[in-house]
């Protein structure tokens, strides 16, 4: 019997890799998205898939289909700041009243869950690298708390589901993800840069550049995932899924101007409210209970990136 897969949010940016990747391991897959930050190109290219189902839908709203999924995979939430900051209160509801439509939807179908959570968790990180035995350092009232405390609200709502009603829950917390796919416009260093230094424009770098971040590339962190899906039911996370490679922003920006051959000039522009001056994961425990590590290098990862939004 073949097994069927749920994903919110599969029409996003790593919610479609996803999407392709159980495809291909010949799973059935019921994507569900509203395409509020994610895009019907990706979901168009899926249906060429006999086992891909899509339902445009909002997990605001309780979830409505016949589908008895097995696993769910919970990606449902604007990811980059740009589009969380857009509509602060649809993102806190989605990771509230969201989650608990999909968590309600697998304690009714039994179904095993992962949530991707993130690192933003940790807010700007007092401790470095950042293990999951960190609490953080979140501004609650900030403009990223929607997203930040919004995240941590939705996995306080997995574990005491898990405790409560005994559902099989798995909590991913991701770090920087990249690779072809991301929203040409959705304002993450990445994908700014390298449409900035195609186009000739100023490389626009917040502060002074020198905030750092680790970013995995997307193949290993849809790995990583799945590993993480198939952990026994004692396992429930969280756990860190992220390149624990340590770049800061102006390194990434020489970088990308050195792989696109650009004449673009770096151009300093104001720093950014709470953002984090670290960011850079413990991956000692994924390691150890999903057999995991980022095989992707960065210099790889950017020349297959770059050159996908050279072809669109």
């Amino acid at each position: 019997m073949t097994k069927r897969i749920l994903i919110t949010g599969g029409a996003g940016f790593i919610g479609y890799h996803l999407c392709l990747k159980l495809l291909k391991l010949g799973y059935e897959v019921l994507c569900i998205d509203s395409l509020f930050s994610g895009s019907y190109n990706n979901v168009k290219s899926l249906l060429n898939y006999k086992k891909f189902t899509f339902i445009k839908s909002d997990i605001c709203n309780p979830i409505k289909t016949k589908f008895k999924p097995n696993e769910i995979y919970h990606l449902a939430c604007p990811a980059s700041p740009k589009a969380y900051q857009f509509d602060p209160i649809k993102t806190l509801n989605t990771c509230s009243k969201g989650s608990i439509n999909v968590l309600e939807f697998a304690k009714k179908n039994n179904s095993k869950i992962l949530f991707s959570s993130t690192s933003e968790i940790y807010g700007n990180p007092l401790q470095h690298p950042q293990s999951e035995s960190y609490f953080g350092n979140v501004n609650p009232i900030g403009p990223r708390s929607c997203y930040d405390e919004g995240k941590r609200y939705a996995e306080s709502l997995f574990v005491n589901y898990h405790n409560f009603y005994n559902i099989n829950i798995k909590i991913a917390r991701l770090f920087n993800v990249y690779g072809p796919y991301m929203d040409r416009n959705d304002g993450r260093v990445i994908s700014n840069f390298i449409v900035q230094c195609l186009e000739g424009k100023p490389i626009t770098v917040a502060g002074n550049g020198k905030q750092t971040r680790s970013f995995c590339y997307v193949s290993d962190l849809v790995n990583g995932l799945i590993k993480l899906m198939k952990t026994q039911n004692s396992f429930i996370g969280p756990v860190n899924i992220g390149n624990p490679k340590e770049y800061n922003i102006y390194e990434i920006a020489e970088k990308i101007k050195k792989l696109t051959k650009s004449k673009s000039k770096i151009k300093f522009i104001n720093s950014i409210i709470d953002d984090p001056l670290i960011r850079k994961p413990n991956i000692r425990l994924a390691k150890k209970e999903l057999n995991w590590t980022p095989e992707v290098n960065l210099n790889d990862g950017l020349k297959k990136t770059i050159q996908y939004f050279k072809d669109i």
